[in-house]
């Protein structure tokens, strides 16, 4: 069955970076578009970014010129880097793909 198990979250200052993974099998990862989404305390849940199994990649205007998702078909594996991280990144960040998710890792931005 399909599984996404996301990790490197954690806490980290204004402005820091922290790269989150996302480790995937069950399925044929390198033809799957793969998604980040994050929610934060009492909001919903938005996509952050997304990339095409052909390497095209669409961001939310918050993270844009911020964060960066790739991926790598050798290792099953989606990333996301955040760079210049701001209070408001703090949620948990979720992979996706189709209608499965991941657990979700918490990043937290606190000074």
């Amino acid at each position: 069955q399909v599984q996404l198990v996301e990790s490197g979250g954690g806490l980290v200052q204004p402005g820091g970076s922290l790269r989150l993974s996302c480790a995937a099998s069950g399925f044929t990862f390198s033809l799957s578009g793969m998604n980040w989404y994050r929610q934060a305390p009492g909001k919903e849940r938005e996509l952050v970014a997304r990339i095409s199994p052909g390497g095209t990649t669409n961001y939310a205007d918050s993270v844009k010129g911020r964060f960066t998702i790739s991926r790598d078909n050798a290792k099953n594996t989606v990333y996301l880097q955040m760079n210049s991280l701001k209070l408001e990144d703090t949620a948990v960040y979720y992979c996706s793909r189709l209608s499965s998710w991941g657990q979700g890792t918490q990043v937290t931005v606190s000074s």
